[in-house]
């Protein structure tokens, strides 16, 4: 049984209830430009920064034309307003605030700092966090692993030592390529209702 000296979180989707708020604004932009984009393929895809979605769903439509960086902001601009809305995840929120001064923690996201950092603060759990490890932190996103090492050597536990919260399937398996102990946070809510 390895010993857990280090916790890093997911954010949307796993310390804050925010993933309806995306999905809401990515039916904007994507209508807008005609993508296909089914709902139950946005959530199969939580944790992929949106760029990489955009450069994705682009490849596979036809529409190499479109700038994916220019959509990703779109889609930011259109998930702001929505911000207030968001909510914290207690089940996994509890868990942080249980560890909080027992054991380092970090917060490991495909999202952008400035909006992370921003709903962070809103929920009141900013101060939890040693470390908070965004998309422009790495160059191979997730579900690559290299999130998750970054997060882990910024709160100085080596990786095997490291308990990662996660709800995405393809996320999860980043985190277990990164040798740490792996938490589906589906199963944890299914588990508490």
């Amino acid at each position: 049984m390895r010993e857990i000296k280090g916790l890093i979180f997911d954010f949307d989707g796993t310390l804050a209830d925010t993933m309806p708020l995306h999905w809401r604004a990515w039916q904007v932009v994507t209508a807008k430009y005609g993508f296909v984009f089914p709902e139950e393929r946005f959530y199969a895809l939580g944790g992929v920064p949106t760029m990489d979605i955009f450069t994705l769903l682009a490849q596979e439509q036809g529409k190499l034309g479109l700038d994916s960086l220019v959509l990703a902001k779109e889609k930011e601009a259109a998930y702001l307003p929505l911000l207030p809305q968001a909510r914290r995840i207690e089940r996994v929120v509890s868990i942080a605030e249980a560890a909080h001064g027992k054991l380092p923690m970090a917060v490991a996201t495909g999202g952008v700092r400035h909006i992370i950092q921003r709903v962070l603060q809103q929920l009141a759990i900013d101060h939890l966090f040693a470390a908070l490890v965004t998309s422009e932190d790495v160059v191979r996103q997730k579900p690559a692993p290299d999130i998750f090492l970054e997060a882990a050597r910024r709160i100085g536990i080596p990786p095997e030592n490291c308990r990662g919260y996660e709800d995405t399937e393809l996320v999860l398996q980043g985190i277990r390529a990164a040798g740490m102990d792996v938490v589906d946070v589906r199963e944890l809510l299914r588990a508490s209702e």
